[in-house]
């Protein structure tokens, strides 16, 4: 009885030191407008199941931050997304010790898409959430400053090339359009009435706290030369998935490795859609928009989730390592 009792007790504190706490935040970006944050970081509070939207997860609302001196990875979600696109990987992360912020881009995101087209807004937006996650959170004397990762999905993968170093040619999105107008985002671009992406301003956008990146199906990725990408230091683990319709090899993600100056951790995806790296959906969002939640046939995105949640958790412990 005394040896069960204690195998309970055990297990119980296996899985509460594991629990991943969950808040909401918010930061303002370069204008005063507001970025929601969703955070994610480890904790020992019970985790309970939470709502948000139509996703259901289990996380310790408000629970305090377990541990000292913590990597801190951001998150840039897709075009017309939000901060829950990869929840089921920040909680990974989280599980393994990690904190993480990840964003709503204003402007560009599932309920706002009026400045879609000003995408060089994102890597700045991305750098006052850093601001906000090392200055202003409350958990923010736990984190350490020298270990921080960035992790982007498509838009999200070229906001986070950006962020590391990555000058894009947007010069070329016209021009590819008018070669490939059967592209996703030249569709999207043609039913607005836009013509091509809104010229950056002369600002700097590259934000040297970040250590490592791991970017999944970049967008725009036909814009970097290698030119563009050689300042570029950091690790990168790069995701493409094998069939992708949306953004089609070999313009994207494959023009994004032959362009980077160090070759990067390179993964292609069997079967798999663009849309397979998004968090496995829930039988509600599923209904909602089963265009982004349906997987190919013989594709389990659960089962993927699985090998790509524990690829990233192993990617930043490789290089995100204490001094």
């Amino acid at each position: 009885m005394k040896l069960i009792v204690c195998f309970a007790l055990t297990t119980l504190a296996m899985t509460l030191a594991h629990a991943a706490g969950f808040q909401y935040g918010s930061a303002a970006d370069s204008n005063g407008k507001p970025l929601a944050i969703g955070i994610w970081y480890p904790s020992q509070a019970i985790p309970q199941s939470m709502s948000v939207g139509p996703t259901t997860m289990s996380v310790a609302l408000n629970g305090p931050v377990e541990g000292r001196a913590l990597p801190l990875v951001v998150m840039s979600h897709g075009a017309g997304g939000s901060f829950m696109e990869h929840y089921d990987t920040a909680i990974a992360l989280a599980d393994a010790g990690y904190v993480v912020a990840a964003v709503t881009h204003t402007g560009d995101n599932y309920a706002d898409q009026s400045r879609s087209i000003y995408i060089m807004d994102r890597p700045k937006q991305m750098s006052r959430v850093i601001d906000h996650m090392l200055s202003s959170w409350g958990g923010h004397a736990a984190i350490d400053s020298a270990r921080i990762g960035m992790f982007g999905f498509s838009s999200g993968g070229f906001t986070t090339l950006a962020s590391i170093g990555g000058l894009a040619d947007l010069s070329k999105v016209g021009p590819m359009c008018r070669e490939h107008p059967e592209d996703f985002a030249c569709k999207v671009m043609a039913k607005s009435g836009q013509t091509d992406i809104a010229p950056p301003d002369s600002s700097l956008v590259q934000d040297y706290r970040v250590k490592a990146a791991v970017v999944a199906a970049p967008a725009l990725g036909f814009t970097f030369s290698p030119d563009g990408l050689k300042n570029v230091k950091v690790p990168v683990q790069l995701w493409r998935p094998e069939d992708d319709v949306i953004l089609p090899h070999p313009r994207f993600a494959e023009a994004v490795r032959l362009a980077l100056p160090q070759a990067p951790d390179y993964q292609v995806v069997p079967k798999a859609g663009h849309f397979d790296f998004l968090a496995p959906c829930s039988v509600a969002f599923a209904n909602m928009v089963p265009a982004i939640c349906t997987s190919a046939a013989g594709f389990d995105r659960v089962a993927f989730h699985q090998t790509f949640n524990k690829s990233v958790v192993e990617f930043f412990g490789k290089n995100l390592t204490r001094n």
